[in-house]
């Protein structure tokens, strides 16, 4: 390997090392607070050798991984992502006993399989990412051991996750068969491709569907949600799923999915489905966690119809979105944990009744978060919803287009819904006015940060937009 390759994999190396070394740490010292700041040391390196890796990108480093702009970008993001989970999830370990320090080694773990998965330009290191990034959420989502839903829900990942990565690799032996090659440069859909080619890449859709809860692959999800504790479920809405749409963009967009109708129909009726079907699921949930399960599944659908649209401009609409539902997620999730006790996790909607009057800064932030993922303007997520509904109407596809609006009404009433109670009169005298815990000043100003960038990517995305269409346009 040279020195041009190791230079271009810094920001992999330094996720590596600092997980080993953190778990070297942990063997002979256990502190939780040096934990926290070891692992934001590796973050903050981390992202900080993402600069000198743009110094010589592109870089294709051996045939399984290209470091260029658009494999950069989104290892940012997954790094940055990864940095504020880590600082929200202490406050949340801190009120629970048992051990603490590990979760931040599986942390660091799903980052590096993260960002792998982002970098990714063949289909080994295609897998090789997505087990490590797996592997550590199973363990995350059933980290509680104590907690029956935590483990039930550890179980339910580790056995469907496992289904859907066989379905993977029997796309993958297939595309193999008929190609010659797993490298996704090379993988291209033939003017008459082959009977192969067509079932293999259908079985990598129906993977990458389950790991984004697309509909029919969504049954998973609002068990995971439930039963991971707050940081835990973080990670899979947010670290999870934007280094496999990374993938996802990465693969299918040079193949010009539009130019075959069939393919291109299945995958419209998938996102049309998922609309609907997760927000419509999502109306008769009185579960805060379950809630943001159903509508991920419509908000994946959203970035499914920006895909779908192609060209330059869709593709940045659908990464843009990625940007802002990620940091949506993370200030809802970030709340439910902030609110957590040692007990049980705040997600039941009658936890929210009257917390305006309790804890006015966090409801102000939950707030801010839920109009983001419904898309009330002024926030980032309606812009989002913009820039995908513009591609659709600019690549004339109408019916994405309605199904875009439509479920996106729907979606309104059940986030209103947690919003209503946070801001009813607390009934003291019911006994209904939960006892929240305070958050600390870093956990709370932390969350200030991502309503505030929630707004202010609302009021002036130029430049995550440029930097979006520039990181892009290599995929075209």
């Amino acid at each position: 390997m040279t020195p041009a390759d190791l230079m271009a994999l810094l920001p992999l190396i330094i996720l590596a090392a600092s997980s080993v070394i953190v778990l070297l740490v942990i063997a002979f010292l256990r502190s939780h607070l040096l934990t926290l700041l070891l692992t934001l040391l590796g973050l903050s390196l981390a992202f900080g050798a993402l600069f000198v890796a743009q110094a010589g990108s592109p870089q294709n480093v051996t045939p399984l991984l290209i470091v260029d702009g658009y494999a950069l970008f989104y290892v940012g993001l997954l790094v940055t992502v990864a940095f504020i989970s880590a600082v929200l999830t202490y406050g949340y370990l801190e009120r629970h006993a048992g051990r603490r320090e590990e979760f931040y080694v599986l942390l660091l773990l799903a980052t590096l399989g993260g960002a792998v998965l982002a970098a990714s330009n063949h289909f080994a290191s295609f897998f090789l990412g997505l087990e490590i990034l797996s592997v550590s959420l199973y363990v995350l989502v059933a980290y509680q051991r104590e907690d029956e839903r935590s483990v039930e829900g550890g179980f339910k990942y580790l056995v469907l996750a496992a289904t859907s990565t066989a379905f993977l690799l029997l796309g993958m032996a297939m595309v193999y068969a008929e190609q010659g090659t797993m490298a996704f440069d090379r993988v291209t859909l033939q003017p008459t491709p082959g009977l192969l080619m067509l079932a293999g890449l259908g079985l990598i859709l129906v993977g990458i569907g389950f790991k984004l809860a697309l509909v029919p692959f969504h049954m998973w999800i609002p068990d995971v949600y439930e039963g991971a504790p707050a940081p835990a479920a973080t990670l899979v809405a947010t670290v999870s799923k934007g280094s496999v749409v990374a993938v996802l963009l990465r693969l299918f967009v040079p193949a010009d999915v539009g130019a075959r109708p069939a393919l291109f129909w299945l995958l419209s009726a998938v996102a049309i489905a998922s609309m609907f079907g997760g927000n419509l699921l999502a109306l008769a949930q009185n579960n805060v966690k379950r809630i943001l399960a159903y509508s991920s599944i419509a908000h994946l659908g959203y970035v499914l119809v920006g895909f779908l649209a192609g060209g330059a401009q869709a593709v940045a609409a659908s990464t843009f979105y990625v940007v802002t539902y990620l940091a949506a997620t993370l200030a809802a999730f970030g709340v439910v944990g902030a609110l957590s006790n040692s007990r049980r996790d705040a997600d039941a909607i009658e936890d929210y009744h009257g917390l305006y009057w309790r804890r006015p800064w966090l409801a102000a932030v939950l707030t801010v978060a839920l109009f983001s993922l419904v898309g009330i303007p002024l926030t980032a997520g309606f812009l989002g919803k913009l820039y995908v509904l513009q591609a659709s109407v600019g690549a004339g596809l109408w019916p994405l287009a309605v199904s875009l609006v439509a479920s996106s009404v729907i979606g309104l009433y059940y986030y209103l819904r947690v919003i209503v109670a946070m801001f009813a009169q607390p009934e003291a005298e019911q006994g209904v006015s939960p006892t929240h815990p305070l958050p600390s000043v870093v956990e709370g100003g932390t969350l200030g940060v991502l309503a505030v960038l929630l707004v202010g990517l609302g009021v002036y995305p130029t430049p995550i937009i440029r930097l979006i269409e520039a990181v892009v346009a290599n995929l075209i």
